[in-house]
């Protein structure tokens, strides 16, 4: 047997009125830890969830995703697992949620020294485009006159 090979356990991931049995390589947390590949189907992380159109609805993760990274340096990453049939589908915002984001992405775009749309979102800490920033340090340190 390898010896960097953990021992895996048996692990009944129940789905309502139905369970799934898989191999898992522990327990965390009172969680199931599974490895990359080896999750059952019914359950995915939360990036999955939104790419299939679904969100978490408020449930508890029901398993662990333990896997390393190879570059640029071995770290270790742990995601959390939700099911699919506890998931609910993603809300679709309304006519007036839309216009309201973009008036607020729109606001976080324009300078308040000049008062432009700069078409890209100034710096939280000024609130200033980039030129109305070098010239205010520039002032403050005496090069211009």
């Amino acid at each position: 047997m390898n010896p960097r090979r953990r021992p895996r356990q048996v692990v009944a991931v129940f789905d309502g009125r139905t369970h799934h049995v898989a191999w898992c390589r522990g327990f965390q947390d009172g969680l199931p830890v599974f490895g990359w590949g080896e999750a059952p189907s019914t359950l995915l992380t939360r990036s999955q969830l939104r790419e299939a159109g679904l969100r978490p609805a408020g449930q508890d993760p029901v398993a662990l995703l333990v896997f390393r990274h190879h570059r640029p340096y071995a770290r270790e990453t742990v995601a959390e697992l939700f099911s699919t049939v506890r998931a609910a589908l993603k809300r679709i915002p309304t006519p007036a949620q839309q216009a309201a984001l973009g008036r607020a992405l729109a606001a976080r775009r324009v300078c308040r020294e000049c008062g432009r749309d700069v078409g890209y979102c100034v710096p939280t800490s000024t609130r200033q485009c980039w030129d109305c920033f070098d010239l205010d340090h520039r002032t403050a340190l005496g090069e211009v006159a």
